[in-house]
């Protein structure tokens, strides 16, 4: 059975300029599922697209979905319209030592060995743990959802996951993780981006409030606001460039777009719902 929550989420500024006084609140229901194999596959190949951007054909994103949906007691989507709908949101791991030989997993791991050679105590720490003699397991969390889902379907989502891990180990399914593994995206803004993101206040005000922003940010904002959270749990967190992308030219359109990494000892999961339930909670 679903569990539905009734969130209410600011809309969008429309394009004829609507202040934040004019916005409205807007109720919407989201339930949330289990993963479906009969229904869930092509959503889930078109997250992991958005989430690996021009990285995915390396990661081999239908066997990725295939992977998901092969444990669907494990994770959760969110949706709109019924189970038999597409999701919006899914939030689920997958143990990538008991799923080494897997194309995706296989390719996520090298993947993550490659970017995380940039910082080699982090390439250190993932390689010992991602050696198939280790006895640790890495949980990689795949986590991902459309542009317009609200923040505050994660604190349930996160809270569901850690659940749903301690009933698998109760029954002693293999979800005993070590370190939990996370990519996510970022954006990198300009200067002269952050300017504009800063709304019509006067421009020297402007610069001011940029200048700082940039001193703590260097310009790297995340996609999804709970990273900043997951980062400050992080053993290790690495930004990193996308493989695939073209060099962006000073007067290109869209977001300079690349990854970040995030490694989390397995035990802070709990420390993480706590913090996101805070911070996010829903209004009431």
């Amino acid at each position: 059975m679903a569990k539905r929550k009734s969130l209410a989420a600011d809309p969008e500024l429309d394009s004829d300029g609507e202040d934040a006084s004019e916005r409205s609140l807007v109720d919407v229901d989201f339930d949330f599922f289990d993963p479906h194999p009969d229904v869930d596959y092509l959503a889930l190949k078109r997250l992991a697209t958005q989430l690996f951007q021009a990285d995915a054909e390396l990661l081999h994103v239908n066997d990725l979905a295939d992977l998901i949906l092969s444990q669907p007691l494990v994770g959760t989507t969110v949706k709109c319209d019924g189970r038999e709908s597409d999701p919006y949101a899914v939030l689920t791991v997958l143990n990538m030592h008991l799923h080494q030989n897997k194309p995706s997993i296989k390719a996520v791991t090298e993947y993550a060995l490659a970017k995380a050679s940039a910082d080699p105590a982090f390439h250190g720490t993932l390689q010992a743990l991602l050696n198939p003699a280790s006895s640790s397991h890495v949980g990689f969390v795949f986590s991902e959802r459309l542009i317009n889902m609200p923040v505050q379907v994660m604190p349930h989502m996160y809270r569901m996951l850690a659940d749903e891990i301690q009933w698998a180990l109760d029954d002693n399914e293999p979800y005993n993780f070590s370190h939990l593994l996370l990519i996510s995206r970022i954006y990198r803004l300009t200067p002269e981006e952050e300017a504009e993101l800063q709304g019509p206040a006067p421009r020297s005000k402007r610069q001011k409030q940029v200048t700082s922003q940039q001193s703590t940010s260097g310009g790297v904002h995340p996609f999804h606001p709970e990273d900043e959270h997951i980062q400050k749990l992080a053993l290790h967190s690495l930004d990193y460039n996308f493989t695939s992308t073209q060099p962006r030219g000073e007067n290109a359109f869209g977001l300079d777009m690349g990854g970040r990494m995030m490694l989390i000892p397995a035990t802070r999961l709990r420390d993480l719902v706590a913090v996101l339930q805070q911070i996010y909670a829903p209004p009431t």
